[in-house]
């Protein structure tokens, strides 16, 4: 399995270097959205206080790790899904897509953060909490948002499904995430933070075994 997870993932990364168009809207999206930040909230004069920062960051992390992994399964046309069926097993197939989504989210994630820091300022006290929460928030938002991309695929590439599914499972993830990084911003210790690092760590883990117990029933359909 871990042969098919690594070969799946190459051809993952082949497909965006070729497709570099989609990659490029999503970083130009990122970009954009905090520059427009900047000008709507007076940034400019230093009014954007931290709470603010906080949750402007994470609506434009969520959204782009949408535009991300919403075309996990959706570039996949019906031949291609043949042929990966008779060559792989649908465990390798999930996991590869969850393992590359979370590595393009934190990417994105990291992008914006340096973006943030650069045009709105860094507020952030304690990094590598920081950095610990974008890790799990990525893996949260890979697990949940691939499985929902599975899901609606089968359901005729459904864009409006996508988001009613994806929404009862994203809110506690994004909760979770905004109160973790508001205390990494605050420089709170450790140990406040620890009952939510451990919820976030539960609920990805819940996620990641639901989607890897269930899609090998959703593919064979």
């Amino acid at each position: 399995m871990l042969k098919q997870i690594s070969v799946l993932i190459k051809k993952e990364l082949t497909l965006e270097w070729r497709q570099k168009f989609a990659l490029n809207g999503i970083l130009l999206y990122v970009v954009s959205a905090v520059f427009i930040t900047y000008l709507s909230f007076g940034a400019r004069s230093g009014a954007l206080s931290i709470p603010t920062w906080n949750a402007l960051y994470w609506i434009i992390i969520l959204f782009s790790a949408v535009n991300a992994v919403a075309k996990s399964f959706v570039q996949e046309h019906q031949g291609r899904q043949l042929y990966y069926y008779m060559i792989a097993s649908p465990e390798a197939i999930i996991l590869s897509k969850i393992i590359y989504n979370t590595g393009l989210t934190l990417i994105l994630a990291l992008l914006g953060y340096g973006v943030f820091s650069m045009i709105l300022g860094n507020p952030v006290q304690d990094h590598a909490l920081f950095l610990l929460n974008l890790i799990l928030g990525a893996m949260g938002f890979s697990a949940s948002l691939t499985m929902v991309s599975a899901i609606a695929s089968k359901a005729g590439n459904n864009a409006t499904l996508m988001a009613i599914l994806s929404f009862p499972v994203i809110i506690p993830i994004l909760l979770m995430a905004i109160r973790i990084s508001k205390n990494a911003l605050d420089g709170l210790d450790w140990s406040v933070s620890a009952d939510k690092v451990l919820s976030l760590l539960a609920i990805n883990a819940i996620v990641g075994a639901t989607a890897y117990i269930l899609f090998p029933y959703l593919w064979r359909s």
